[in-house]
């Protein structure tokens, strides 16, 4: 019996092909998230120079982008319980296109002309006034990312933003990152002092890495940079440490089942968020393997 098939029977077939044919399509490479394997800047002359600052504003604590601890290339990173009172100085860098478009850590979208950063351990979203050791320019950016990974950095910021503090051609530049908080009433305050956007604020640069004052022999939070069996290295680590922090320190012998160690430790603190602030303080000086502790003082 011979088949004719119909003009409707020819165009079912035809769309069912059609439609298996975009199922089985091949999906694009996405074993790299990024389709630039090299950071750069934006073609042409962008002008940052009329580009505002971030403006800060109350916004409720989420849980996006803020799990503590986390882990990067086998690094443990941890994020602060609060931004309150922070203030760092350190190296900045900047990113740009190969990252422009896709999701930060927040889960919004990264675009390298806002004024917006990614930092290691302050809550997100937050912001934070950036000032150019090198030239005093600061500008205000938005911190809704996670990073740089990369050496002792201290903050990426967005290429507008580098922009504007005059960098971005060299690449890094010597900064001083102070958090800006804003309570639900509308109140700002900058690095723990209180703050209006424009107006200059002053504050000591050892509140950075000021300890509190524990009675001897309670338990107190401690920053452990270190532990050693012999007391040899642990001596120089604390030379090393003496030599960029201000912050009392001490080597702390200890006995255990496994025989003696020598701790090096920073402190003591008061609360836990002057420890986490001197913990990322000494992370962006060099000092990637800290841990946070309690100690008898």
């Amino acid at each position: 019996m011979n088949f004719k098939p119909s003009l409707s029977w020819i165009l079912a077939v035809m769309s069912a092909l059609v439609l298996g044919g975009c199922a089985s399509a091949p999906e694009p490479d996405h074993s790299s998230r990024y389709t630039i394997s090299q950071d750069r800047a934006p073609s042409g002359d962008f002008d940052a120079s009329g580009l505002s600052d971030a403006r800060p504003v109350y916004e409720k604590p989420r849980r996006a982008g803020n799990k503590s601890p986390y882990t990067v290339w086998g690094k443990q990173y941890q994020v602060m319980g609060t931004n309150d009172g922070y203030v760092a100085r350190g190296t900045a860098s900047w990113y740009g296109e190969k990252f422009h478009g896709h999701k930060t850590s927040n889960g919004e979208t990264f675009d390298m002309y806002t004024m917006s950063a990614a930092h290691k351990s302050l809550r997100i979203p937050g912001y934070a006034r950036v000032t150019n050791l090198d030239n005093g320019r600061s500008v205000i950016v938005r911190v809704n990312d996670r990073g740089p990974f990369h050496g002792d950095r201290l903050i990426d910021l967005s290429y507008a933003a580098a922009k504007k503090l005059g960098y971005q051609s060299r690449g890094t530049a010597r900064v001083e990152v102070a958090a800006i908080t804003v309570k639900p009433d509308g109140s700002m305050f900058l690095a723990g002092q209180p703050f209006v956007p424009g107006s200059s604020v002053s504050y000591p640069e050892s509140r950075v890495v000021a300890s509190g004052q524990i009675a001897p022999g309670n338990e107190a939070l401690f920053v452990q940079l270190g532990s050693f069996s012999s007391r040899h290295p642990a001596e120089e680590l604390l030379g090393r440490a003496r030599a960029v922090l201000e912050n009392p320190m001490r080597v702390r012998a200890i006995d255990t089942a496994s025989g003696r160690f020598h701790r090096v430790q920073v402190g003591p603190f008061a609360d836990e968020g002057s420890a986490r602030r001197t913990q990322s303080l000494l992370e962006s000086r060099g000092f990637s393997q800290s841990i946070l502790l309690t100690d008898s003082h």
